[in-house]
Order: structure tokens, then C-alpha cells, then sequence
């Protein structure tokens, strides 16, 4: 496998991008660079190809199913001779058949690497095995189209039934459990006396992380990447980076705005002493560092778990919050296609799904979904109650 250099890398930044994500956009190549060098020469129109048609991502994933798909051959079959992936032949792809490629999709499903220490188990279920065939089919249209083999196989590539977008269960928090989600947060009731020394220095961090997940619906990427300049409080406004390079300024509600201020002003570390690539990160982690996606996802799944009454290692991910949002969004009336607009759902029958009731602009949107004063109000209605009835008791004494 090519190494990645180890030399520091500066970025020279003139376009509008915040320096993070010109620097995460610059991850992506890099690595998709490093797979591509593992990979033989024929395959330079290919790279070209996903270079110009998708996105980075998709880019980095299609090349690792290739470079999978390429071991596959050294380690499983008798295809080809080579020992190095980089070495594989033109005339040895030419020889694959259809049939061969359905073998390997098959083979896909569940395998084992062995390793001097250990052996790790691949299961994988039917929407990755359609990524690694989609990843196929175009390489080898490509290669077909560019006439470097003889044959089309990809007509006969086995189907692989995803289940439709319809047939899929939607998981979300009620807005009951939101609330309770929200109490533990804000109170660090549920949480182990481990966890509690923890939360008392991250409370308000944690607090706004999932205010924003629940209001805006955003991915884990979004939130990641968020910098304390995106914010304009005189404007009450945030820019989000999406993906396709996309920007969305998004509009601030009252809940958030507090929250997020309340966390800047009297919990996140000052500038001095961060490093200078960390200094205008939103979320820090304990160590002065931009929060990495799996530290805000445990940490989701942490508060979800207390919400929903299961283990920390059922709590719900980043993206079942975004499911929240929408549902709780189209149940409070809201219009679909305004909810699609705020979620950055390219169809709007994505979010027909989350239609579980029965119109308005993001503004008006987000201006619904309070969720500190609901559970200031429940909290207090419950202290209420509580008062009433010792009240009660007293009289009967």
C-alpha cells in the first residue's frame, strides 16, 4: 500500500471555504490518491472518470471496492498471477466473466482476514454488496467504452435487492424521549458517576450539539465541521457547508442561539493555547482539539441511550437525530417540501417518509422547535405537581 507523506501540509486558502473544510476536502484526495497508486496504470481513464462525475466521497469508496475487489483476485481466485494488485494485467481483467464477478459479490457477503494476531469476520449486508457491484459495473463500462477489453460484462452481474426507501422502518426519538434526552443533558440525571465528572465539564457542549441536531436536522459531517465564524449573531444566522460544496445559511432560533452563546461565552476553552488549526473549531474536545465525528457520535448515542432506557451501545447515531428533526418538523404541520429544503433532501419523497401528519419558509420553520422552554415547562409542570401533592398529604395530616 502507498504511504502518504508525512510532511505538514499548509493550506493556501483563497476561496470562500473556511480553512477546515478546504483541509477535509484535501483529505479525501489525498487518500483517494494513495488508493489510485495501488492500483495498475489501465485504470487512469477510470480515475478520471470518477474524478469529474462524483463526489469525493462516492470517489474514495468506489476506489476501495476496486482496490478489494483487485486482493480478491491475488487471494482468492486464479485469474491472475500477480501478487501486488499494482500488477494485475489488462488481459487478465479482460478474461473476468460475469459470472466470476457474481462469485466475488457472493464471497462478499461474509468473509474472513487473517492477520498474524488476529482474525476479523466482514459481514456485509445488501446496500454495501450494490455499492461494490455499482463500483464494478462502471469500471468496467469504462474500461469497455475506452476499448481496452473486448466485452461488456456487466449485463450479466446478478441483482441485488436494496430494500426501497419506503420499506425502510424510520427510527426516531418521540418528542416525549427528546425531552428527557434534553432533562439528562441539561441535569446529568441517568449518567454513571463516571460519566458525571465528565458532563460537568462538557454540559453545555454536549447541550448544543444535540440542540442543533434536533433543530436543523444536520448530518454528522455539518455539525463536525462547524467553526465559531459561521455563526453571525447579529445577523441570527449560520453557514453550513453540505455536500457537492454546497453552502446553506441557516436561521437562528431563540433556543439555540442561547445555547450556543452560553457554551462559547462560559465553557469552551479561550483561543490561547489552542493550536492554531483548533482555534476557530465550535466544538472542542477536552483536549483543546476540534471534536472528531466518532467523539460526537458516541456522545450521541450516550444521551439517546438514557432517553430511550437501553445500553449506551443501542442510543440512537447522529443521523437518527436528523430523522427526529424531520419527523417532529412535518408533525408539527410544517410543509414537506419546506422540511426537504432544510434538510438538503435532493427528492422530496426522502422526506415523505418522516410524514406521519399532515405550509412556511426556514425561519418559520425553526421558530417552532424550542426545545429548551418545552422541557423548562415540563420540568416545571412536574415540580408543580410534586408541590401540589406533598400540599395535599400535609392537609390529610
Amino acid at each position: 500500500m502507498a504511504k502518504i507523506s508525512n510532511k505538514k501540509i499548509t493550506i493556501h486558502n483563497k476561496s470562500d471555504k473556511p480553512d477546515n473544510i478546504v483541509a477535509k476536502e484535501n483529505e479525501t484526495v489525498i487518500e483517494c490518491e494513495s488508493v489510485e497508486s495501488d492500483l495498475p496504470n489501465f485504470l487512469r481513464s477510470f480515475f478520471v472518470y470518477l474524478r469529474g462525475n462524483v463526489l469525493p466521497m462516492t470517489r474514495l469508496a468506489y476506489l476501495r471496492d476496486i482496490r478489494v475487489f483487485f486482493n480478491y483476485l491475488i487471494s482468492e481466485t486464479d485469474i491472475t498471477s500477480a501478487t501486488d494488485t499494482k500488477k494485475i494485467t489488462l488481459e487478465e481483467i479482460d478474461k473476468i466473466k460475469a459470472m466470476d464477478v457474481n462469485l466475488y459479490l457472493d464471497f462478499s457477503r461474509r468473509y474472513k482476514v487473517e492477520s498474524d494476531k488476529s482474525i476479523t469476520v466482514y459481514e456485509n449486508h445488501n446496500k454495501t454488496l450494490a455499492r461494490k457491484k455499482s463500483s464494478l459495473s462502471v469500471m468496467f463500462k469504462q474500461l469497455y467504452r475506452d476499448e481496452l477489453i473486448s466485452k461488456n460484462i456487466t449485463d450479466g452481474f446478478d441483482p441485488i435487492r436494496v430494500q426501497k426507501v419506503s420499506e425502510r422502518e424510520i427510527k426516531a426519538l418521540e418528542d416525549n424521549e427528546v425531552l428527557k434526552m434534553l432533562d439528562a443533558v441539561s441535569t446529568g440525571r441517568g449518567l454513571t458517576e463516571h460519566e458525571k465528572a465528565y458532563w460537568e465539564k462538557t454540559k453545555k457542549r454536549d447541550k448544543t450539539i444535540l440542540m442543533l441536531f434536533l433543530t436543523y436536522g444536520l448530518r454528522l459531517s455539518e455539525l463536525q465541521q462547524l467553526n465559531i465564524s459561521s455563526f453571525n449573531f447579529t445577523r441570527e444566522e449560520f453557514k453550513i457547508y453540505r455536500k457537492r460544496g454546497k453552502e446553506s445559511v441557516m436561521p437562528l432560533n431563540n433556543s439555540v442561539t442561547i445555547s450556543i452563546t452560553d457554551y462559547i461565552n462560559n465553557e469552551r476553552k479561550s483561543d490561547e493555547g489552542l493550536e492554531q488549526e483548533h482555534k476557530d473549531a465550535l466544538f472542542l474536545s477536552l483536549q483543546g482539539k476540534r471534536m472528531t465525528q466518532r467523539q460526537i457520535r458516541d456522545l450521541v448515542k450516550k444521551y439517546t441511550s438514557i432517553a430511550l432506557k437501553t445500553s449506551r451501545s443501542s442510543g440512537y447515531s447522529p443521523h437518527k437525530l436528523r430523522a427526529t428533526a424531520a419527523t417532529s418538523l412535518i408533525g408539527r404541520g410544517n410543509s414537506i417540501y419546506d422540511v426537504a429544503a432544510l434538510l438538503d433532501h435532493e427528492q422530496v419523497t426522502t422526506t415523505q417518509l418522516y410524514a406521519k401528519h399532515k405550509a412556511n419558509v426556514k425561519r418559520n420553520l425553526v421558530s417552532g422547535m424550542e426545545w429548551e422552554e418545552e422541557r423548562l415547562d415540563t420540568s416545571s409542570s412536574q415540580a408543580e405537581s410534586e408541590e401540589e401533592r406533598k400540599r395535599k398529604m400535609k392537609n390529610k395530616d
